[in-house]
This record gives structure tokens, C-alpha cells and sequence, in this order.
């Protein structure tokens, strides 16, 4: 058995920066950490990675020899992988049973919004090493000032989470430069629980440029409330607090806070003690404390 993440998200979100500061954090918490670059295109990650894809094959091999654009050779090398997955099986049964493996995928959304391949390799190495993963999407966080780009993040969350069948956490990444692009209108509680679009909506009908897609924005905004589960969690990776108060999440949702080897009854004390436990609760996320640092103390929406 081993537990672990996938890490997936749009381009420059952070993935990679992501999978390095969490594997110092957690080798400090003793876990034996083992990174797994599955993105064909990054050949200098900010890490050293255990397991590295491009050993298989790289994006400049497709485009080179089978005349393909970047996005089409992301997606042949991905179909590739899967076809191929006994290269990856291979590459992990080699790992100790303690292992914690952290997964870079690509940044290409079609990857896991259009094509099944990803789906495929995980249920396949799921079902052969008894994984426990749960399945991280790093959002930038400067999408919060643009309502046009924060409901696309929420139906690509949306998306991802009904597709790669996984426990998901979906991450508001880059907090520190949450005002890089302009400040937003409200305050970061209003777009960590997303409990009402009817914000949002009015936004984008106030934009002319969307104004004339009145009925699409408002079918778009319905569809993510009723399904009611996107919400996010604040991060910056220089932030200590925020990391630590992610992996407790991460921990919950792939079962490594149960641990693998103890007792029923221990796993519920343990189950028990952490879901009650005050100081995990998802408000404090996003308490004042955050937006006096990185929003400059905004209202939230009433």
C-alpha cells in the first residue's frame, strides 16, 4: 500500500514549485518522500525526481518525429504512458512499502477534462499497488480578480473532480500574488467556499464583453451550485501555516491520518479525534488573519 498526491492544474499555477516545498515539509515530518515527474515537457523541475517520465519519452521526441505541436504531442505521450504503463509499474515496485509518492502531471486541462488516459493509469496502479491518493488542483489565485476566469477554474474543477473519480482538494495557489493582476472586489472567504455564483454572475453581466452571454453565465453559475462542490483551499508555499493546515486536508482524504497498520478501533479514535479537532475547521482558512496579509482586509460578500 502507499498513499500519496496527484498533482494536476493549468499551466503556471505552481505544480512543480508545489511538489518541491511539500516534499521538504514532509521529509521533515519523516515520511520518505518519492516525486514522480510524469510531465513530458518540464525537463529542469525544481526538484530531484525518483521517477522521471522523459527516461520514456519526451514532447521534443513526438514533435520531432511525429510532426506534432506541443499540445498534440502532450497529449500522444500521455495516450503513450498509458499504453505503456508497465514502464511506470515497473519503476514503483521498486519502492519501499513506506514510500509517500507525489505526482507532477502536465498543465494541459485536456489531459484530465477530455482524454481518459490519466484516468486509466491511475485506476491501473491503483488496482495493482493498493494506492491512496487524493487528487490536488492548483488553481492561481489571480484568477479571483477576473469573474470570467474564476468560473472557468470552477467548471475545470468541476470537470476534473466527476472525471478522475478521486478525492480532490482543489488549491487557490500563489496567495502572495493574489493582487499581481489587480486586487478583487471581495474577500477571500467568498471565493474559498463558493457557496453562491450570484456574485460572479452579476459581474460578468455588467461586462460588455460578456454581457451578450447573459443566459450561458448564469446556466454555468446554476451548474456549479447545484452540484455544490467546488470549494478551495488558500495557499502559499512560503507560508508555513497554510502548508501545514493542506497536508491535515491531504491526510484526511487519503487516509494516511488513519495510518495502514493499526487496529479498527484506532483508526476510528484517530478518524474521530481529527474530524472534530477545532483548529482543522474549514473557516479558519480563511479567516481575517489571511486577508489582512494578502488581500488587504476586503469585505466579503454579504
Amino acid at each position: 500500500m502507499f498513499f500519496g498526491q496527484i498533482v494536476i492544474g493549468p499551466p503556471g499555477a505552481g505544480k512543480s514549485t508545489y511538489c518541491a516545498a511539500v516534499s521538504e515539509v514532509l521529509r521533515k515530518l519523516k515520511r520518505k518522500v518519492v516525486l514522480i515527474n510524469l510531465d513530458f515537457a518540464n525537463d529542469h523541475p525544481p526538484y530531484e525526481a525518483q521517477i522521471d517520465v522523459r527516461n520514456l519519452i519526451t514532447v521534443e521526441d513526438s514533435m520531432k518525429h511525429l510532426g506534432l505541436g506541443p499540445n498534440g504531442s502532450l497529449l500522444y505521450c500521455i495516450q503513450f504512458l498509458n499504453v505503456n504503463c508497465q514502464w511506470l509499474e515497473e519503476e514503483i515496485s521498486q519502492l519501499s512499502q513506506e514510500s509517500y509518492l507525489i505526482f507532477d502531471l502536465p498543465g494541459q486541462v485536456e489531459l484530465y477534462t477530455h482524454d481518459d488516459s490519466v484516468q486509466k493509469i491511475v485506476e491501473r496502479l491503483t488496482r495493482k499497488f493498493d494506492l491512496r491518493l487524493v487528487c490536488l488542483n492548483l488553481i492561481d489565485s489571480h484568477y479571483c480578480s477576473d469573474p470570467g476566469k474564476f468560473i472557468s477554474a470552477c467548471v475545470m474543477c468541476l470537470s476534473s473532480m466527476l472525471r478522475m473519480a478521486l478525492p480532490q482538494i482543489n488549491v487557490l495557489s500563489k496567495l502572495d500574488l493574489i493582487e499581481a493582476n489587480g486586487a478583487p472586489d471581495v474577500g477571500l472567504s467568498y471565493f474559498v467556499d463558493t457557496l453562491s455564483m450570484q456574485y460572479i454572475c452579476e459581474q460578468l453581466s455588467e461586462d460588455k464583453l460578456f454581457a451578450k452571454y447573459k443566459k450561458l453565465n448564469a446556466a454555468l453559475c446554476s451548474l456549479i451550485e447545484d452540484y455544490s462542490l467546488v470549494a478551495f483551499v488558500p495557499l502559499c508555499v512560503t507560508d508555513n501555516n497554510l502548508m501545514m493546515k493542506l497536508i491535515k486536508q491531504v491526510d484526511k482524504a487519503n487516509g494516511f491520518v488513519f495510518g495502514a497498520a493499526e487496529d479498527e478501533e484506532t483508526k476510528q479514535l484517530k478518524m474521530m479525534s481529527s474530524v472534530f479537532k477545532q483548529s482543522d475547521f474549514h473557516f479558519e482558512q480563511s479567516g481575517p488573519a489571511l486577508e489582512e496579509i494578502y488581500l488587504g482586509n476586503k469585505s466579503p460578500v454579504e
